[in-house]
């Protein structure tokens, strides 16, 4: 058995974003804005669609660019310059 290492903790820290129903809400409206040219007859008219798709794609688009500056603004601006370094192995040939 080898004997126990100290590993050094790394010096850069990794942010996940937080999770965001704005990516559905942006790909249900352009699907809607996209149908509403297809959609002309089926209850209402087919621009009607088309906008409300729009609105709702825009809005959603607004909501994620904000969140992104949100987040970006909130990381710290500088981190320690250290990287993790890997311990170094000794190679010895087999015992005989």
């Amino acid at each position: 058995m080898s004997a126990p290492r100290e590993i050094p903790e790394p010096g850069e820290l990794v942010h996940a974003p937080r999770p965001s129903w704005a990516p559905v809400f942006f790909a249900f409206g352009a699907a809607l804005a996209l149908c509403g040219v297809f959609a002309q007859g089926f209850m209402f008219r087919g621009w009607i669609y088309s906008i409300a798709g729009i609105v709702i794609a825009l809005a959603a688009l607004r909501t994620m660019v904000r969140d992104a500056r949100r987040e970006f603004y909130s990381r710290p601006r500088r981190q320690k310059a250290r990287g993790a370094v890997l311990p170094v192995e000794q190679i010895r040939p087999p015992s005989a």
